[in-house]
């Protein structure tokens, strides 16, 4: 499905860049995973200098990460996804633009904010907002169809997304830190990769079982696991937010863990699906939000020291890094015309995206040192810098196939 409406005046006057949303987006995101966790390992190795923001530098890898990286990556696949279920094209080369542009305010302004102060902040929450308000514009006439109707929680949660991102910009023009609110971004995150990844994980275990058993009958997942494990984490991201610490906030981490947990019963269908790599890892991204659930919830029980920066960096970077990084190494070649690259290399990243989340776990479980530290930010770079590698160049160079815009390659899915 094209996301622009006219897609040959488009290409005579456009870089290929804009004639897809995903692709200027899913750049950004590659740029962001590469550089900001470069800088911040740099930072925490051989203390190089951060940008002076409002909050200091634990908020700005924060921000960076959930409002920068993970939007980016929501925005192009939203923007992509969309069209493609419903038939209806969201908006034109022109408005993307605007909502790349927007994107690159946030950044220069928060950026900005230790210097030129509130200004900079409003700069950024302006833009952020205008990005977000902007993104369920443009999906609305895709979401008013028949079909779209069944996806209306993607507006509902970028709305969500838009709101605590209001919060945060409003505790920091307080003075106030503001990491409640990424806190909270995080636990709306994890629900858009609840509901997303549910079409992308039956495809794949279906295409999986036809691989290994022919003929077999098409497994449907049930929506009571998926709807449980949403609930779970819904309630826990409110009670923490306004009840950190207590006993409550505890037993719904938990009790988010085990939905998780119970939500990956849809995978055990009888046949060895992790031999596939797209849904190995899938399934392994799903242990990791069940696994930084599970310490969440034991570290507000007061159960286990260090478990919330644990639990975090599980959500962040073995939820939203690992979740990312899948949808890039499909839908960064199905919709550019490119062949499926399940090859090595996919393994390896995904391991080592996998190996960086374990090992920042276990470094705050045992109070490593920064240096330390760093190790976790360079295995993610390395991740990244492999799918960068595979990837990039689709995103960036014209399509060869004689297609249009996002239209998506029909084997890129089906034989991995």
């Amino acid at each position: 499905m094209n996301f622009v409406t006219n897609p040959w005046s488009a290409r005579r006057s456009s870089h290929p860049v804009w004639i897809c949303a995903m692709r200027p987006f899913f750049l950004l995101a590659l740029l962001c995973a590469l550089a900001l966790l470069l800088w911040w390992g740099g930072l925490l190795a051989w203390g190089w200098p951060l940008p002076q923001v409002a909050g200091g530098a634990m908020v700005w890898h924060a921000h960076e990460l959930v409002l920068g990286f993970a939007v980016a990556g929501v925005a192009g696949f939203a923007l992509t996804a969309l069209p493609e279920f419903t038939g209806v094209a969201c908006g034109s080369g022109r408005q993307l633009r605007l909502l790349v542009g927007l994107w690159l305010l946030v950044r220069l302004g928060f950026w900005s904010s230790g210097w030129a102060g509130p200004p900079a902040l409003l700069l950024a929450a302006a833009s952020q907002l205008g990005l977000l308000l902007g993104l369920v514009w443009l999906l609305w006439p895709a979401l008013r169809t028949s079909a779209g109707r069944r996806h209306a929680w993607f507006a509902g949660l970028i709305l969500a997304l838009a709101g605590t991102s209001a919060g945060f910009y409003s505790d920091a023009l307080r003075g106030l830190p503001g990491l409640r609110w990424l806190d909270a971004s995080v636990g709306v995150l994890m629900l858009l990769i609840v509901v997303a990844a549910s079409r992308i994980s039956m495809r794949l275990v279906n295409q999986a079982i036809q691989d290994i058993r022919p003929g077999a009958e098409p497994y449907l997942a049930r929506p009571p696991r998926r709807s449980l494990a949403a609930l779970c984490i819904a309630l826990y991201t409110l009670v923490e937010f306004w009840q950190p610490g207590q006993a409550l906030t505890g037993w719904l981490g938990l009790a988010a863990a085990a939905a998780m947990f119970n939500l990956l019963n849809d995978w055990h269908v009888g046949a060895p699906l992790w031999r596939k790599r797209f849904p190995a890892l899938l399934y392994a991204m799903y242990w990791c939000m069940a696994l930084g659930y599970a310490a969440l919830g034991l570290a507000q029980l007061g159960w286990l020291d260090g478990g919330i920066s644990a639990g975090r960096h599980g959500l962040t970077m073995g939820g939203i890094g690992l979740g990312i990084f899948i949808v890039l190494s499909i839908a960064g070649r199905a919709h550019v015309g490119r062949a499926a690259d399940p090859g090595p290399w996919l393994g390896l990243g995904g391991a080592l995206l996998l190996l960086a989340t374990f090992w920042r776990a276990l470094a705050a479980l045992q109070g490593a040192s920064a240096a330390a530290l760093a190790w976790a930010a360079g295995l993610w770079c390395l991740a990244f810098a492999l799918l960068a590698w595979r990837v990039a160049p689709g995103l960036w160079l014209a399509r060869s196939d004689g297609k249009q815009g996002c239209q998506d390659e029909s084997v890129a899915l089906r034989q991995h």
